[in-house]
C-alpha cells in the first residue's frame, strides 16, 4: 500500500519504539528491500525481525525527506541508526563589536551585539579549544590585541603585562589612537578569513611609508609583523585547495566500530581534526557511516564551500541540501588528487590511530572490569555501576554527583548532577538520603535504568542511610559498596564496605578492579566539585534585591549607587 513517492519511514518494535528511521526516494522499493530474503547484513536481519509496525511520511522531495530523517534521528535516536553526537558547542575566534575590540574565546549562542556598540565578528569553528587559543596568541604576537574584559579594560590606570611582553598596545591607557588600532583589527580579521597575502602586502606598504618618513622604528614593527605572518603561512598554510574553507572527512573501521576523522581548513590554514566515534555501527558501510556524519553534523554547523571525503557515496541529494542551508553552493568532492588525496591520507591515518587508541582503552577497561568482579566477588553479569558523591563548602551550595559506568566505560551523557536543599547545612548523611531517594524513586517506578552495583564514596554512615533509603523504596536487593578513605586519604588506602553482609575489604595498590573503583569514585569527586563551584559563584554574585519583586537590574544598580550599598539601602 506504500507509494512510490519519496519520504521518510519509521521502524517500530513490540514497545513501540522506533527502532530505525530511514529516507527514501521511492517509499515502496525501499521498505520493500527489507523483506527480501536476503538481507546484507546479520544487523538488519535483527532489526527486521523486530519490527512490528511501519509508519512513513511522504516529502515533496528527497531533499526534504533528508531534512526530516535527520530531525527524527536526532530526536528519537533509533538504537539501528548510525548516531553520532550532536555537540553544537564548536568553539570560534570573536572580534567583539566594541570601540576598541576584544579578542576573545566563544562558545555557545552567536551575539550580534548592539547598535551603540557594533556587531561581533565570528570566526571558526575551530576543532577545540586548544586551536582557538593558539590562534588568539598569534594573533597577540601579530595584531597586538586586547584579550581583557570590559570591566577590567575601563578601569586600567596603566598598561598591564600583556603590553610589557608586547602582546597589546594597551588601548586601555591610549598608547594607540582608535584609528590605529581599527586598523589592527581590521588586518587580524582578513587574516582570519585567509586573506594573509593582502595583509602583507598592506603591512609592506605600511613598512615602506614609514621608512620613507625615517619613522624606522615603527618600519621595523610592520617588518616583523611580516616576518611573523610569512612563519605561519609556511607552517598552517594549505596549497591546491580552490577555496579558502574546506573540510576532509576519512573512515575506518576496526571491529565493527567506525571512526570519521574530520580535517577542517578555515581561511587557507588548517586548524587541526577531530575524530567522532558513532554509535550503533556494527554491520554497517563506511559509505552510510560518511552520509550519516554529513547530514548529522552540518545540519547544526557553518557548512564550508567544500567537502572532500574518501568514501564514495550519493552526493547529489546532500549536495542540494547543504547549499540550501548555506545559502551558497557546497560541493562534496569524492575523487580527491593532489593535495587533497595527501590531507584525505592523513585523516584516515587519523582515524585510524584513534580507533587503534579506542581498542587499547577498551581492552584495558574490560580488564580492569574482570579485574573487579573478581576482587569484589561480583557475579559476571555486573556491568552498570552508579556512584555517589556530595561537594559543599562548611555547608555552603551543596550539590550532590551521580556518574554511571556502562558498558565498559563511563557514560558522560548520563550523569546527574542533584541541588541539595532542606537539610542542615553540612549534613551529608542528610544529603545522601536526599539524592538517593529522588534518584531511586524514579527508577522503582521504572523510569530509569537499574543498576547492578552502587558506590557510595563514604563509610559506615552513608552506606547505612543508602541501606535505608533502598529499602524505602523497595530496591534493598541491589548490592552498594561504600568506599571508606583510607589513613591520610591516600589512594589504594582505601576499604570497600559491603551492604549485604557488613564485610570489609582492602585491595592491593596494583589491583586492576581497585584502578576502576578509584576511576569511578573520582569521576563522582570530579563531577560534584565543578557543579558545587559553579552553584557557589552564584550564589556570592546573587543580591538579596533581586528577591524583591519589581526590582529589576537597573533599578537594583540605582538604588545601591544612590545609597552606597546594601548596607545603606
Amino acid at each position: 500500500n506504500l507509494p512510490n513517492l519519496p519520504g521518510v519511514y519509521r521502524m517500530i518494535n513490540v514497545a513501540d519504539e522506533v527502532i530505525y528511521v530511514g529516507k527514501a526516494k521511492d517509499l515502496k522499493k525501499r521498505v520493500s528491500s527489507y523483506f527480501n530474503k536476503n538481507l546484507p547484513s546479520p544487523r538488519t536481519r535483527m532489526m527486521v525481525s523486530n519490527i512490528v509496525k511501519i509508519e512513513t511520511t511522504v516529502t515533496r522531495s528527497e531533499a526534504e525527506a533528508l531534512l526530516l530523517e535527520n530531525n527524527l534521528i536526532k530526536g528519537l535516536m533509533p538504537r539501528y541508526n548510525v548516531l553520532f553526537r550532536d555537540d553544537k558547542t564548536y568553539p570560534y575566534i570573536t572580534l567583539t563589536g566594541d570601540e576598541f575590540s576584544r579578542l576573545a574565546f566563544h562558545r555557545g549562542t552567536q551575539r550580534q551585539g548592539n547598535k551603540a556598540k557594533g556587531s561581533n565578528q565570528y570566526f571558526g569553528p575551530f576543532p577545540n579549544a586548544v586551536a582557538v587559543r593558539e590562534s588568539i596568541q598569534l594573533l597577540q604576537k601579530v595584531f597586538k590585541l586586547r584579550t581583557c574584559e570590559n570591566t577590567v579594560f575601563a578601569n586600567r590606570s596603566r598598561p598591564c603585562l600583556q603590553h610589557q611582553i608586547e602582546r597589546c598596545t594597551a588601548p586601555c591607557v591610549g598608547f594607540i589612537s582608535p584609528e590605529n588600532y581599527r586598523n589592527d583589527v581590521q588586518q587580524a580579521a582578513m587574516f582570519l578569513q585567509g586573506k594573509t597575502t593582502e595583509v602583507m602586502d598592506t603591512l609592506a606598504e605600511q613598512m615602506n611609508i614609514a621608512a620613507a618618513k625615517q619613522e624606522y622604528e615603527q618600519a621595523a614593527v610592520y617588518r616583523d609583523r611580516i616576518q611573523a605572518l610569512r612563519q605561519v603561512q609556511a607552517k598552517q598554510f594549505v596549497s591546491d585547495f580552490n577555496v579558502s574553507d574546506a573540510d576532509v572527512i576519512a573512515c575506518a573501521e576496526l571491529q565493527g566500530q567506525h571512526c570519521i576523522n574530520l580535517v577542517m581548513i578555515r581561511g587557507g590554514r588548517h586548524l587541526g581534526d577531530r575524530s567522532y566515534m558513532p554509535k550503533n555501527t556494527d554491520g554497517e558501510t563506511l559509505e552510510n557511516s560518511v552520509e550519516a556524519f554529513i547530514a548529522q553534523h552540518y545540519m547544526a554547523q557553518n557548512t564550508p564551500p567544500l567537502i572532500v571525503t574518501g568514501v564514495k557515496i550519493e552526493t547529489a541529494v546532500l549536495e542540494q541540501v547543504l547549499s540550501e542551508q548555506a545559502g551558497r553552493k557546497v560541493k562534496i568532492n569524492t575523487n580527491a588528487i593532489g593535495d587533497k588525496r595527501v590531507w584525505l591520507k592523513m585523516a584516515q591515518t587519523n582515524a585510524e590511530l584513534a580507533l587503534g587508541q579506542r581498542a587499547a582503552t577498551s581492552a584495558n577497561q574490560t580488564a580492569k572490569l574482570l579485574a573487579l568482579r573478581e576482587a569484589l566477588r561480583l557475579p559476571d553479569s555486573t556491568e552498570r555501576m552508579e556512584c555517589f558523591d556530595i561537594s559543599h563548602t562548611m555547608g555552603e551550595a551543596t550539590v550532590a554527583s551521580c556518574v554511571v559506568f556502562d558498558r565498559g566505560d563511563m557514560q558522560n551523557s548520563e550523569y546527574r548532577r542533584y541541588n541539595i536543599t532542606g537539610i542542615t547545612p553540612g549534613d551529608d548523611y542528610a544529603a545522601m538520603r536526599d539524592v538517593l531517594t529522588r534518584r531511586y524513586k524514579k527508577v522503582a517506578a521504572g523510569e530509569g535504568k537499574r543498576p547492578d552495583l552502587i558506590f557510595i564514596d563514604g563509610g559506615k554512615g552513608q552506606l547505612g542511610v543508602a541501606i535505608e533509603v533502598m529499602a524505602e523504596v523497595g530496591l534493598e536487593d541491589i548490592l552498594m559498596v561504600g568506599i571508606a578513605k583510607g589513613e591520610d586519604r591516600k589512594p589504594g588506602l582505601e576499604t570497600m564496605i559491603f551492604s549485604d553482609t557488613g564485610e570489609m575489604i582492602n585491595l592491593e595498590k596494583d589491583n586492576k578492579g581497585l584502578h576502576l573503583l578509584q576511576q569511578i569514585r573520582d569521576e563522582a569527586h570530579r563531577f560534584a566539585i565543578t557543579g558545587h563551584r559553579a552553584k557557589r559563584a552564584k550564589a556570592r554574585l546573587h543580591s538579596s534585591l533581586e528577591d524583591i519583586e519589581g526590582i529589576g537590574a537597573k533599578r537594583r544598580k540605582a538604588l545601591l549607587t544612590r545609597f552606597g550599598g546594601l548596607d545603606g539601602v
